[in-house]
């Protein structure tokens, strides 16, 4: 249920009534809203709507424009639209209540793109997750004409995410989206979908079964009220509250005109960490990934380990260095490995040959191989040294923190 203190319902109903005006992310009717407060931007824009145009021109189509901007917000009951979410499970969510996360706010620090930006007025939120608790979040976005590669490395990831106890967030949209819902879902962990429709909206139709679970599990978010249709112009404005409600953005497959590039440019504007995942070079989906990473936009990832690193507080989530299976050679000191690699495999040979090809001192050399057979390395045979047919070399090591030849 919303929040209702006297000051704080009053701001809500104006914020509703506001956001029916033009389309979500208008950076002056938020802009004013701020500078004025809800109420009063709604009261002046109900008495004086000349504030909804600042050319001062005064023709015919200026008042006419003026008098439907009146009209509109005149005719929108606010408190029956907020009852009727109600009963739907749907609240409306706005900046100073409790679980309004702080996130959001930081939008009115980045540029405006495509004449969109700054905060919200409110989010319509259907489900029992607070926003606040996306302030551990991770998107996880890219291309809807997926490759069976990027969705199984988009469901990995978002599951490796969650299994850490991170939200994912993303659009609900096919392909990536999808995936990366399913693979937290499967991990046992949360997962939110932000809309470029209503919560009450199934888009697309199809993942009405997701989208009912997560709004029984976890939450459907969107800057739109209950009701409205989606366009392509709010795919784009939806994609800043993706980037803002998050700590880091890992886009998996996208093509050179992909949207999740409209959300990478959101992360980068907001200077949260941007994560590419590389694919095939001859894989279209991967161009705008590969473009990214190249241009030094965004960070290479290819596993949960890596994303957590790039999200995480300092030292919270370190990347353990990769390597390889640690051999019981490995363990020997180098004097130990480099008479190691001068002994034939196959035919035997002597002490001085090995000598000579290891580069080491004769005596060295005899004491090294006495030192080697006792540990089951080499053996002898026909007056000289091989290695031994079944012998320690190839055998794991005790201790796999030892860093490999290989590594």
């Amino acid at each position: 249920m919303s929040e209702r203190t006297a000051g704080s319902w009053a701001d809500r109903l104006a914020r509703v009534a506001l956001s029916t005006l033009g389309e979500p992310g208008d950076p002056r009717l938020v802009s004013l809203a701020a500078q004025l407060g809800a109420v009063a931007l709604r009261d002046r824009l109900l008495s004086e709507p000349d504030l909804a145009d600042d050319t001062g021109r005064t023709d015919s189509r200026d008042a006419e424009m003026r008098r439907d901007v009146a009209t509109r917000l005149g005719s929108v009951d606010a408190e029956r639209d907020l009852a009727r979410a109600e009963r739907m499970g749907i609240r409306f969510v706005i900046p100073g209540d409790s679980e309004w996360s702080s996130r959001l706010d930081d939008l009115w620090a980045a540029e405006t793109l495509h004449e969109r930006g700054g905060p919200p007025l409110g989010l319509w939120v259907r489900g029992p997750m607070r926003l606040d608790e996306l302030d551990r979040s991770v998107a996880v976005v890219g291309s809807r004409s997926a490759t069976t590669y990027g969705t199984s490395a988009a469901a990995d990831l978002a599951a490796g995410v969650a299994h850490a106890g991170y939200v994912v967030v993303s659009g609900a949209a096919f392909g990536i989206d999808q995936a990366a819902h399913r693979g937290a879902l499967a991990a046992g962990g949360r997962t939110v979908a932000v809309l470029a429709c209503g919560v009450d909206r199934a888009y697309p139709h199809a993942h009405k079964p997701l989208l009912d679970h997560l709004a029984e599990t976890c939450a459907v978010v969107s800057e739109l009220a209950p009701g409205r249709s989606p366009t392509r112009v709010r795919f784009l404005t939806r994609n800043r509250l993706i980037a803002a409600l998050t700590r880091g953005t890992v886009v998996v497959e996208a093509a050179v005109r992909s949207g999740a590039l409209n959300s990478a440019g959101w992360a980068a504007r907001l200077q949260r960490p941007l994560m590419g995942v590389p694919g095939p070079i001859s894989a279209a989906q991967s161009e705008g990934v590969h473009h990214l990473v190249r241009k030094g936009a965004a960070t290479l990832v290819t596993s949960a380990e890596e994303v957590l690193e790039m999200v995480g507080a300092s030292g919270e989530h370190l990347e353990r260095p990769r390597r390889g299976r640690a051999l019981a050679r490995d363990l020997l000191p180098d004097r130990v490995q480099q008479v190691l690699e001068a002994v034939p495999l196959h035919r035997p040979a002597g002490v001085q040959s090995i000598a000579r090809t290891a580069g080491v001192h004769l005596l060295d050399t005899q004491g090294t191989l006495t030192r080697l057979e006792r540990e089951a390395f080499v053996e002898r045979a026909d007056g000289g040294w091989r290695i031994r047919a079944t012998n320690a070399a190839v055998s794991p090591a005790k201790s796999p923190e030892i860093p490999t030849m290989e590594s």
